[in-house]
């Protein structure tokens, strides 16, 4: 493990991924995106939630206010930028994620030119909220799969398609953390990058992601401690690093 700076990356792969993803930031987002964040973050809708995987310390009961939400919940605007240039990067078309949440990250993700994105979201009232930022934006390339993920993950990765990039956010557990990880596994190419959010939400969340990166699919990692990114071309040889952001 090795924490660097661009100085010592010795790696031309993970260079290159430095300079061009890690590296820079502009802060700027998608301006209209972020529009509808301001507007969330002032709403006092309160809507019903139903926690299916880890309980939020954020809340105390079922029905909660769409500004804390997006508050609590929603990637925070440097984040959702880093996975917008991460999938520009890798020219990701099959986008995978788990956790629509209010559906700004899904925007973001969908902005990527001639990509499809695939998004699970189990509470409908969320899923509600998403549906409206995804019309306003008039997208189409976005495909909300409602319910439960443990019974609507199994069923999409019976499609033998490929997946160029994914983004685990959603549950916060770690035996459900591990079984998403291993059927997402099952269907990313061997360019593509899964992402974890939150690896250091809960030492559930932290021991998944110390085993989830010594699998032996995995061929590189990067520790970002929001989150940790997952590389499965066996030319990486296993190189795990450690960088801020």
């Amino acid at each position: 493990m090795h924490a660097v700076d661009e100085h010592s990356i010795h790696s031309p792969f993970f260079f290159d991924f430095y300079e061009k993803v890690i590296r820079p930031k502009s802060f700027t987002g998608l301006p209209e995106v972020e529009t509808v964040r301001t507007n969330l973050l002032a709403s006092t809708q309160q809507i019903d939630m139903v926690d299916l995987g880890a309980a939020s310390p954020h809340f105390q009961s079922q029905q909660r206010s769409l500004s804390k939400i997006a508050a609590t919940s929603a990637s925070p605007k440097a984040l959702c930028e880093l996975f917008m240039r991460l999938a520009s990067h890798i020219q990701a078309k099959a986008i995978v994620e788990l956790g629509t949440s209010v559906g700004l990250t899904t925007l973001y993700l969908a902005n990527q030119p001639n990509s499809h994105v695939t998004t699970f979201e189990g509470n409908k009232a969320l899923i509600q909220v998403a549906l409206t930022h995804l019309e306003y934006f008039n997208k189409k390339n976005v495909k909300i799969l409602a319910g439960n993920i443990d019974q609507t993950l199994p069923d999409f990765i019976q499609n033998p398609a490929k997946i160029d990039f994914a983004l685990m956010d959603a549950n916060h557990r770690y035996t459900p953390t591990l079984r998403y990880f291993e059927l997402l596994a099952k269907r990313i190419h061997t360019k593509g990058v899964i992402v974890m959010d939150d690896i250091y939400y809960s030492p559930e969340m932290e021991k998944a992601w110390t085993e989830i990166k010594r699998h032996p699919l995995v061929y590189g990692s990067v520790d970002l401690f929001r989150c940790g990114l997952l590389f499965f071309d066996p030319a990486l040889n296993r190189q795990h690093y450690v960088w801020s952001i």
